[in-house]
Parts: structure tokens; C-alpha cells; sequence
């Protein structure tokens, strides 16, 4: 088993607020001169989704595999304070040293799209999917998911992948066997696959919410692609409405999505990428371009604060927000310095030995086809 959330029911384990007399500023003030005593055993780690004022603290920026390789190279700290969500610090966890503490600021910060797949669920869903068709199916995973369901892959001989190198690990797979299962965001695996030739007609939605995940054996031995349910809660708030309005609106404006995003949403844009991808195409933008982009809002925000010689904002009207990531706060991370100082760290996040062993297989797996 991971231990991960602790017990979530015992306060010790959630964050606790820095002296009630302490105002955000206050707290910045603090933070910045813990941050500086403890310089040379502390790394912070910010995910692109984060807020402004935690991304100020962060020696180290990206999305989830760039943060993942970042740890991994990091040989001098004894602490990685991973401001993210669950998932992200056991990665990191996995790819530090045994004398490296990964902790994340509070517990709480999960990921909707995650919790939308538990190995128990994909144990019983791979059971009857192998008994229904003597196809060989090769699992793939998303990296946003728990190590228990990274560990799964790797017993299983297949591969973790990233919005980056999808393309890549969906095509290899395919190399070994006839058919896919795909968790846990069906958009990001249709849209992958769409793209590199499976038609629509190839894929089917299993649904662990239903008995049989909703599909008959008949539907199964026909598909090439079984694609999980799960799905993005902030992306999920894009649609094909708002593309038809930008076009009709400003039509030289350009859309640019996740592929986390739904298959109509991708369509109707003009590119489509990860992360990095959107962040280096408005990097790399002349000046004057617009952009209207679909990703969370406080990376869209911080990308038109940093190239105000362009015009960006969000293809939606409503601010689409990853509520997970917003847990982590300056608060937050104050206590985790704090109590590193006083030499008890709290919310360290430790994956168990056998689970790690087989996570790395499927991470080692997808480095080697990327």
C-alpha cells in the first residue's frame, strides 16, 4: 500500500495555519527568510497551474514530467517541497534518493481526474477485458494518476505516458499488441488516437460505474482502443460553444487547447498540445498575436502577464480552475518549511517498496520509447 494521504482524519496530518495573527504579508515576509536559511537543503518545486504567489517561491517551473525530471536530478537537497498535487510528489518520490524527503504542502491537494480510477477498479476491469478477447491488450497510463495504478502498468508490460510524448507511447503500444486500454482521461487517449489514424467507431468508453464497464464482449473483441471514463474537471469546462463564438467573434484569433479538452473542443481549435507545448507556441508568437487558450486559468493569466506585447485569454468566459492545485498556499508552504526547520517534516510523501518497483518499469518504459 502507498502511503500517501495518512490519516486525513487526524488533524496532525492536514496543514496548520501559521499563527492566526500573521497576515499574508506576513507570511510572505517569513517565508521569503525561511527560504533563504534553508536555501541549501530545500528545492521547491511549482506546477504551471499554481498560483502567482506560491510560483514566486519555486526554484523550478513546469508541467508534471518536467517537474518529475527536474527531482530526479536534483542530488544535493535533502527536502523537494512539491507544490502540486498528489500524484506529482509520488512521482517524485520514486525518482529521488532514499536520503531525499518529497513533501507535499497539504495533503489535500489530489486530482478529480486521478480518483477517477483506483486499482481495484482496474484489476476488475483488466480481468474482464483479457477474458472477453485473445488479443493481447497493452495498458497505458496517463502520468496523472496514483503510483498503485503506474505500478499496474508496469506489471503488466506496458507504459506511462504524457499529453508530450503520447503520440509516441500510443504508436508503441500498438507495436505490441492489438489493442489499448487507456486510463484515466478518455479525451487525451481519443484525441491521441484519433490523430494518429483510429477512427472514433474504434474506440469504446469502459465505465467502471457500470456492470461490465458498460460493454458487451462483442464490443470489446471489435475495439482497438478501450478508453476509461475519467476525464479533467477543469478542461471538461471547454466546449464547442465557445470555439463557435470566438470564430464568429474574432476570427483571426487564435485557439489553442490541452488535449485533455473534449474531441469536439480539440477539433475545433487550431492547435492542440500539452502544457509545454502551449506555453512555448506563445513564447515563440510575433508580436501582435492573439490567443484564446484552453487550460487552467492561472497559467493563461500568468502567460498574458509575462507577453503583454500579445493578446491572450482564456477561450472560456468562466474561470476554468484547478481548485486541487489551489490548496497549496503560501500558508501551506510556510508550515512545511517550518516544520523541516524544526526538524519534524510533515506531509512526506513515501510510496512503498513493491508499488515503486513496478511504477519505475513503466516510467523507465516510457523514457526509453521517448
Amino acid at each position: 500500500m502507498i502511503d500517501i494521504y495518512g490519516d486525513l482524519k487526524n488533524k496532525d496530518h492536514l496543514p496548520q495555519i501559521p499563527e492566526a495573527e500573521l497576515s499574508d504579508e506576513d507570511v510572505l515576509v517569513e517565508l521569503t527568510a525561511i527560504k533563504k536559511r534553508l536555501s541549501t537543503k530545500v528545492v521547491v518545486l511549482g506546477h504551471h497551474y499554481q498560483q502567482d504567489d506560491v510560483i514566486a517561491f519555486a526554484d523550478i517551473t513546469g508541467d508534471s514530467l518536467e517537474l518529475a525530471r527536474k527531482a530526479a536530478e536534483i542530488k544535493d537537497a535533502e527536502y523537494i517541497l512539491f507544490c502540486g498535487v498528489h500524484f506529482m510528489a509520488e512521482t517524485a518520490d520514486m525518482l529521488t534518493t532514499e536520503n531525499q524527503k518529497v513533501i507535499l504542502p497539504d495533503l489535500r491537494a489530489g486530482c478529480s481526474m486521478a480518483d477517477m480510477a483506483n486499482r481495484r477498479e482496474i484489476d476488475v476491469a483488466w480481468k474482464y477485458l483479457t477474458n472477453s478477447t485473445k488479443d493481447k491488450i497493452v495498458p497505458i497510463t496517463y502520468i496523472n494518476c496514483t503510483a498503485a495504478l503506474k505500478s499496474f502498468v508496469g506489471e503488466n508490460n506496458g507504459s506511462i505516458c504524457t499529453s508530450s510524448n503520447a503520440e509516441k507511447v500510443i504508436t508503441w503500444g500498438l507495436s505490441q499488441g492489438e489493442k489499448l486500454l487507456f486510463f484515466p482521461d478518455q479525451h487525451l487517449g481519443r484525441n491521441t488516437c484519433f490523430k494518429l489514424g483510429i477512427k472514433l467507431e474504434d474506440m469504446v468508453v469502459y465505465d467502471p460505474r457500470q456492470r461490465h464497464g458498460g460493454l458487451t464482449v462483442e464490443q470489446i473483441q471489435k475495439a482497438k482502443v478501450i478508453l476509461w471514463y475519467g476525464f479533467c474537471s477543469v478542461h471538461q469546462g471547454f466546449n464547442a460553444d465557445q470555439i463557435k463564438t470566438w470564430r464568429e467573434k474574432d476570427p483571426e484569433r487564435i485557439l489553442i487547447v490541452h488535449p485533455e479538452c473534449s474531441f469536439e473542443v480539440v477539433q475545433g481549435a487550431d492547435l492542440a498540445g500539452s502544457t509545454s507545448f502551449i506555453v512555448n507556441q506563445i513564447k515563440a508568437a510575433s508580436a501582435g498575436t492573439k490567443f484564446a487558450v484552453g487550460t487552467e486559468i492561472n497559467l493563461v493569466n500568468r502567460l498574458a502577464a509575462q507577453y503583454p506585447q500579445l493578446d491572450i485569454t482564456s477561450l472560456s468566459p468562466y474561470q476554468c480552475l484547478c481548485t486541487t492545485m489551489y490548496r497549496i498556499r503560501p500558508r501551506w508552504l510556510l508550515e512545511s518549511y517550518r516544520a523541516i526547520e524544526r526538524g519534524e517534516p510533515i506531509n512526506v510523501i513515501k510510496v512503498d517498496e513493491v508499488t515503486k518497483k513496478f511504477a519505475l518499469k513503466a516510467l523507465d518504459q516510457m523514457l526509453k520509447i521517448s
